[in-house]
């Protein structure tokens, strides 16, 4: 609770309004309670009006306070389902009726409701695969100016301080990208430094890492991660983030001091990398899992990053206290979003091709 204890210290004093999609789910109307009762800002709901109430009744949990809406009832639907029938990428290619259908859909509205300015964040996928949660928001959210590459992120709070800063850790990408290119994986390494900054303050301590550290091995895979690094580097001087980049790295020499000192004297981070950038999804999402389960460590994720508009994807395995975590974690995102993406959020979908 230390990270997130001061997250939500952050959005009490700038509240924001977040979406959950899924909102007859028993966690989410837990965390949107908590959420509101907190200070947080105003949780909506989407959904069956009364099954959302039974639900509540049956919990016991209050709705004071929480918005809940049913797109099939709601005066937006038709006005959100001719706006995103012109989405640039539908140009041609939707019927009305389909943007309809498709906007019913609790996610699609949701997405709308963000990209409308309606809602200042998103989160679902308490009960969903990523791609029913990633779809809406890609076809409704553009990406963020200058932007090539979409990705997420896992915020980890481990009880041991010494790891990470006092314990907090940022894994990327651990929930979009599957086999990313140097390309891809220099702008995931970049993308979740700025995130870390954003939230922690600090300067970002960037281990993009491998099986192989500095050249132990020549594998293509190695190799991948040694020209990655390279340059996130240079990306990273081209936008003026201050942060710390090496690789490529075993995983205990970018966050064990004395390991690093044997095997890498030279080693910029020194064993005390707090941004954990992995070489493709199966590795990155094997190791989230595992270090939130066998470390019992608060996991606050997927943060997706890159979108025009703040959003994340939780796991199915999130309890209400991980989706209260990421909801206070994505509203925080929207205080400032700008400065982490310069010129997001300015246009609304209007006509054909806005978004």
């Amino acid at each position: 609770m230390r990270f997130i204890g001061t997250v939500i210290e952050k959005l009490q004093r700038h509240p924001k309004r977040i979406v959950f999609p899924e909102g007859t789910e028993p966690r989410v109307l837990q965390a949107a309670r908590q959420f509101y009762s907190l200070r947080l800002g105003a949780p909506i709901l989407l959904g069956d009006r009364t099954r959302i109430n039974e639900t509540a009744k049956e919990l016991d949990i209050s709705l004071e306070g929480i918005r809940t809406i049913n797109p099939a009832e709601s005066e937006d639907l038709d006005n959100f389902a001719r706006r995103f029938k012109f989405l640039r990428r539908y140009q041609g290619g939707m019927k009305g009726f389909e943007a309809r259908d498709a906007v019913l859909q609790p996610n699609y509205f949701a997405a709308m409701m963000l990209a409308m300015h309606q809602a200042d964040g998103f989160v679902a996928g308490a009960r969903q695969v990523t791609a029913s949660v990633l779809r809406p928001l890609f076809q409704a959210i553009k990406p963020a100016p200058h932007i090539s590459t979409l990705c997420s992120c896992m915020v980890i709070e481990v009880e041991d301080s010494r790891f990470g800063e006092n314990g907090v850790l940022f894994l990327a990408d651990c929930g979009v990208v599957e086999d990313p290119s140097v390309e891809q994986l220099a702008d995931i390494a970049v993308a979740t430094a700025q995130l870390a900054r954003h939230l922690l303050g600090v300067r970002p301590r960037v281990a993009l890492l491998s099986f192989s550290t500095k050249g132990s091995s020549s594998h293509p895979s190695a190799g991948k991660v040694q020209a990655a690094t390279a340059l996130a580097e240079q990306k990273a001087l081209e936008s003026k983030l201050d942060a710390e980049f090496d690789g490529e790295l075993q995983a205990d020499t970018a966050l064990v001091p004395e390991i690093a000192a044997r095997k890498l004297p030279d080693s910029k981070l020194g064993g005390n990398a707090n941004v954990l950038i992995f070489p493709d999804l199966n590795s990155g999402n094997i190791a989230s899992k595992l270090v939130r389960h066998l470390a019992h460590a608060n996991a606050y994720g997927h943060i997706l990053l890159g979108l025009d508009r703040p959003a994340a994807d939780v796991s199915r395995g999130s309890n209400a206290h991980d989706i209260l975590g990421v909801a206070a974690i994505v509203g925080v995102q929207s205080v400032d979003y700008q400065k982490l993406y310069p010129g997001a959020g300015e246009e609304l979908p209007g006509g054909e091709g806005s978004v």
